[in-house]
């Protein structure tokens, strides 16, 4: 099968080539490659690679920037996902397109499953959701999966990192770490969701998907998990959102339930706080 990922170079690209690679034939798509927001560029590289699956990990992801500029959110969130829909129905593809825990404003207090009422809080999140429809619209052959805190070996290239790394840093640098204990999430490692995703592909199974790891836990008591993993001395205490300059709008509560995912009769994904430990140990 031949395979192309879109953003191989980044934190869930590099772990979904690793992970393909062992099985399929890889076409490595990055920024210079391929302009996702233009259409006749998108259908150009993709008609002569001719790949059975696109997998987008491609997005404008850095929340306040997308605040400040839609526009480009919606060109790279929206019509990214929209014009890699319509070519995969030209070439007769599979289309994988990433979202994110984001969509919903956290007001269920309870996980949430792919039925559930969407109601982004941001632009971001609200140019991520059209993308999901355009994939689901447009794509003849559509996977879309929605992940939550997502962290890997490779740097996130808009924040410069990811939560495991920032936290390494700050207690290496600071004299006390404080971090917030009132936005509850599942973080989970882009292995991880590498390994599903293929298992996922060798179901003809389209649709939409959550894909994180069981369990759920605040910034703050996934925090807590490093510093005890770790070994790490710094102090380390529980603060609010509202102890932080707040910039835009985000769900203090944004748990996914793999619904359908387990429907499949597919190995389940791992509990966040084992996986975090598997994570640690690889970077030691």
């Amino acid at each position: 099968m031949k395979v192309a990922i879109i953003g191989a170079n980044g934190q869930l690209g590099s772990d979904l080539k690793t992970v393909f690679s062992a099985q399929h034939e890889i076409f490595s798509l990055n920024h210079s490659d391929i302009e996702v927001s233009d259409l006749d560029n998108t259908k150009q590289v993709l008609s002569e690679l001719k790949p059975d699956v696109v997998i987008n990990t491609s997005a404008f992801h850095n929340v306040p920037l997308c605040e400040k500029d839609p526009a480009l959110s919606f060109a790279i969130n929206g019509t990214g996902a929209l014009n890699l829909a319509k070519v995969c129905t030209d070439i007769n593809a599979r289309f994988v397109h990433y979202s994110t825990d984001y969509v919903f404003d956290g007001n269920k207090q309870k996980p949430y499953i792919e039925s559930d009422q969407c109601n982004p809080l941001n632009v971001y999140a609200t140019t991520k959701l059209a993308g999901e429809n355009f994939t689901l619209a447009y794509a003849s052959k559509p996977y879309v999966i929605r992940v939550s805190g997502i962290y890997g070996n490779v740097p996130c290239r808009a924040k410069g990192g990811n939560f495991v790394t920032t936290m390494l840093k700050l207690a290496k640098e600071k004299p006390e770490v404080r971090v917030v204990n009132d936005e509850v999430l599942t973080p989970t490692p882009t292995s991880a969701i590498a390994e599903m995703t293929l298992e996922l592909l060798k179901k003809e199974a389209y649709g939409l998907y959550h894909m994180t790891c069981e369990g759920q836990c605040s910034w703050y008591e996934f925090a807590k998990a490093i510093w005890e993993i770790m070994e790490l001395k710094t102090p380390l205490y529980p603060a609010s959102v509202h102890d932080f300059p707040v910039t835009v709008k985000r769900p203090f509560y944004s748990v996914l339930e793999n619904n359908n995912l387990k429907k499949l009769s597919i190995r389940s994904m791992p509990e966040w706080k084992p996986a975090l430990s598997r994570f640690l140990k690889q970077l030691t």
